[in-house]
């Protein structure tokens, strides 16, 4: 199993992160991907970007060096009802969002908490991917997380920085939401998280893990650019319309 795009990376707008877009697509085009995206924070996160950043991603170049960029957020989920910190207008702007659990906007609580904000966010309609949701520190009712991604059709994604950077102990609880993945048909994204230009492309522990758990490969739609902007297009983000002529001739190129 191979994977031309990646769903999940952070710039120096998010400051813990240390590379910047035009890294990021020298790395990308390197290593042969296809298509890649930048998910700084959501604007609760204390190091965030101020939310102008989002709306002003449309100065960004959607091809560059014949690889797409998508613009994309990693929301917070919140402990309120506003449930994510992506709000409508922010999403007008966005090709898609990622919904995550992070400790300084939502202090871990307990199982039944993390399942209800959890799938509030599935729910909202806001958000198309949800991110980590491996965390040990947010412990979930994996069942009834995954059932609802696939009532909503919202991937589930492998985060392969947390089998080796971030959020140690992930690996027992990711095994047992992709076998559960396996069980329910839902869909998955391979995502390295990378918050660093070299790191972009990454996935090849989720791949791994995905493979081991018998997830079939048109299950994960991140393995092409043609899978992912499907994906997209199912929860009518204008992106796959954007990126069609795009995509054609890359598969023709691919073809020939």
């Amino acid at each position: 199993m191979q994977q031309f795009t990646d769903t999940h990376a952070h710039t120096v707008a998010s400051t813990h992160a240390f590379s910047t877009v035009d890294e990021y697509f020298r790395e990308a085009s390197a290593k042969g991907l296809h298509l890649f995206s930048i998910t700084d924070h959501g604007p609760e996160m204390p190091d965030s970007p101020h939310p102008w950043h989002f709306g002003n991603m449309r100065v960004l170049p959607r091809v560059k060096d014949g690889v797409a960029l998508l613009r994309g957020i990693e929301a917070n989920i919140v402990p309120d009802e506003r449930i994510v910190d992506a709000n409508e207008t922010l999403m007008s702007f966005m090709d898609f969002a990622i919904a995550s659990f992070h400790e300084p906007v939502f202090p871990p609580s307990d199982r039944l908490t993390h399942t209800k904000a959890m799938i509030a966010a599935i729910e909202s309609g806001r958000i198309q991917i949800i991110g980590h949701p491996g965390n040990p520190n947010y412990p979930i009712e994996i069942d009834a997380v995954v059932q609802a991604c696939v009532a909503h059709g919202v991937a589930i994604e492998i985060n392969n920085s947390s089998f080796h950077v971030s959020r140690h102990g992930s690996e027992p609880h990711c095994m047992a939401i992709l076998e559960a993945a396996a069980r329910e048909g839902a869909q998955v994204a391979a995502a390295s998280d990378a918050h660093v230009a070299y790191a972009v492309g990454d996935v090849s522990t989720s791949l791994q893990k995905i493979m081991a758990a018998r997830i079939e490969p048109e299950a994960v739609v991140t393995l092409t650019a043609r899978s992912l902007l499907d994906f997209l297009a199912r929860h009518g983000r204008p992106v796959a319309t954007e990126l069609a002529a795009w995509l054609h001739d890359l598969e023709k190129k691919m073809g020939a």
